[in-house]
């Protein structure tokens, strides 16, 4: 599928839009101020595979925080770009911390949270001149929660006053993209170069989404962040993200996502890191860990055997891959089949790159192995399980090991 042309932007090592691949991005939910666990989760957020980490900075122990959350980040070998999640008082916490200031990769600006009048535009010129002084990528943030209640005010007087006037949420959407554009024209005009613009206009509705971004990305070339806003949990949240999210990556609309489900109690945040590749991956655009075909299970597959095999291996693919992300290239794409009884195992199995066919309820406990499509392998007994994973790790060495140089 093309993809809807934006403008390249430079977020430290990471570039978003142009002709780079979609990016993972997620936000920490720690308190920033707590340098130490703010540092922990960032880092569980990069290895689950978010390639930028959002983090609150509202306070003025959050902005001292930021450079020792670099620090400690550093100091482990992760390298993951931070962006600072302004409100209210960003153009002060940015002016107060310059070490703040430095250690961000990217600023995130809600123009419905700046202030109103002439203090609104001092405050965002002040922080958008701070993102050129330091060089530093913005993202002009707009949320249907929070927008602009002058300019709310204004279009939805100039609607009424219309011979033909729109709906209500016709004229929210147009609302959101006119804040987006106005407001990323006013940072070009203050000295902030296109390639370091990124919009969003997030909204909670699903068809609200959709229209906004198909809107917003008929009007400009700038690079556009995707997301829900306040997805919501478990399978709601995941389900909403992904219709909304699907469509627009299928039109080439979309240079970032981030997935904003809200975390079951104890629940790691990495959830929504996963779900947002998985997202990537499942349409095609993207390829992150070897992905594990398995049936739903029927009548014919009552023990719970497959559906533990398929668990199991479905985990240890998504753990080894920080370490065979460096020494197997191309594994990312290997496909594996787990599958429960004899009428369509053998056949998926024989599609995948490795798989295994179990017997299901009351068949002969045997389980054939394909590996490219031939049968190399028939396990029995009680260690199938482990059996097979030592296969998966054998096919892995052997076909996706690094060649030597030269």
């Amino acid at each position: 599928m093309s993809r809807h042309q934006t403008q390249s932007v430079r977020v430290d090592h990471v570039t978003l839009g142009g002709a780079a691949p979609v990016a993972v991005q997620s936000m920490t939910n720690t308190d920033t101020a707590d340098a130490a666990a703010t540092a922990t989760q960032v880092a569980e957020l990069a290895r689950a595979g978010s390639e930028l980490v959002r983090i609150t900075v509202n306070s003025e122990a959050a902005a001292a925080a930021v450079p020792a959350i670099r620090e400690a980040l550093d100091s482990q070998g992760c390298k993951v770009p931070l962006i600072g999640d302004f409100h209210f008082n960003g153009h002060k916490l940015l002016q107060r911390y310059p070490e703040c200031a430095q250690a961000l990769a990217k600023y995130r600006i809600n123009p419905g949270n700046v202030g109103r009048g002439a203090k609104r535009d001092e405050r965002f010129a002040s922080m958008i001149e701070l993102a050129c002084r330091y060089d530093k990528a913005v993202r002009i943030g707009v949320n249907w929660g929070s927008m602009d209640q002058e300019l709310v005010v204004r279009m939805m007087d100039e609607n009424s006053r219309a011979s033909e006037p729109r709906d209500y949420a016709e004229v929210i959407r147009e609302i959101m993209v006119v804040s987006a554009l106005e407001n990323a024209r006013r940072a070009e005009e203050l000295g902030l170069g296109r390639e370091r613009i990124v919009l969003s206009c997030k909204m909670s509705g699903v068809q609200d989404l959709i229209g906004v971004y198909r809107e917003l990305a008929r009007r400009c070339d700038y690079a556009l962040h995707l997301g829900l806003t306040e997805a919501g949990m478990g399978s709601k949240g995941i389900v909403a993200s992904t219709a909304a999210l699907a469509v627009l990556l299928q039109e080439g609309i979309g240079d970032t996502i981030r997935i904003s489900l809200t975390p079951e109690p104890g629940g790691s945040r990495s959830q929504e890191v996963i779900v947002a590749q998985e997202i990537l991956q499942t349409m095609g655009l993207r390829s992150f860990t070897p992905m594990v075909v398995a049936c739903p299970g029927c009548g014919r597959t009552s023990s719970t055997v497959f559906q533990q095999l398929a668990q199991d291996i479905q985990t240890y693919l998504r753990q080894q891959m920080p370490l065979w992300s460096e020494r197997y290239p191309g594994v990312e794409q290997m496909s594996v089949a787990v599958m429960g009884c004899v009428v369509n195992g053998p056949g998926e199995s024989k599609h995948a790159n490795i798989g295994i066919s179990l017997p299901g309820t009351g068949e002969v406990p045997v389980a054939p192995v394909y590996e490219d499509g031939e049968k190399t392998v028939t396990l029995k007994g009680e260690a199938i399980a482990q059996e097979f994973q030592a296969i998966v790790e054998r096919y892995v060495e052997r076909h996706y090991a690094r060649k030597p140089a030269g």
